[in-house]
């Protein structure tokens, strides 16, 4: 997985993104908002069609609800059967990679980025989010950068997670802690 990225700026007022990019992101929240927004839960192969033309690594049948929000789509990356619920933030100013049978419940919050506050730039700082295969990640639920989710990992509902979660971990909280181990099976 790649590492953490300080963006160029020359002053807190500058964007990060190339003219190209954005004018990319403009068209990317038009379509979603007049093609995808709308839809019903049945047609989520329309809207992985598009998810896929402006860039999103999209392996098998993933589902994505049609009130997701996905701000980056060339930064993400969903596998088979993985789920971004209803109003679930894929913040991917950096890569979030959900793996297969993941699930993203609704309105949690996956954020790649952040600000190097010590700077006078205050430069933009993405560090990529990779939620394991069987992973579930709770309603309400915020992942900060760099956070990794491992296998069959719980987060609960409202939780904040800053650090690794380990496979099979159960993790709830601000910030999150381990309440149990989940059996193997």
């Amino acid at each position: 997985m790649e590492s953490t990225t300080v963006h160029t700026q020359a002053s807190a007022y500058d964007s990060p993104w190339s003219v190209k990019d954005r004018i990319r992101l403009f068209l990317w929240e038009y379509v979603w908002l007049v093609a995808c927004s709308w839809t019903p839960k049945p047609a989520n192969r329309w809207r992985l069609w598009w998810l896929k033309r402006f860039g999103a690594d999209i392996h098998g049948v993933p589902f994505v609800h049609q009130r997701a929000r996905i701000q980056i789509p060339w930064n993400l990356t969903l596998y088979d059967r993985a789920c971004l619920g209803d109003r679930a933030n894929a913040y991917s100013l950096g890569k979030i990679i959900i793996r297969e049978h993941a699930t993203v419940a609704q309105e949690a919050y996956l954020c790649t980025g952040t600000h190097a506050f010590h700077s006078p730039a205050m430069n933009l700082i993405t560090s990529p989010i990779e939620i394991g295969p069987y992973a579930f990640i709770g309603a309400r639920a915020f992942i900060l950068p760099g956070v990794i989710i491992g296998e069959r990992a719980v987060v609960g509902a409202c939780s904040v997670v800053t650090k690794h979660v380990e496979s099979y971990a159960i993790v709830a909280g601000n910030p999150a802690r381990v309440v149990r181990y989940a059996e193997h099976k």
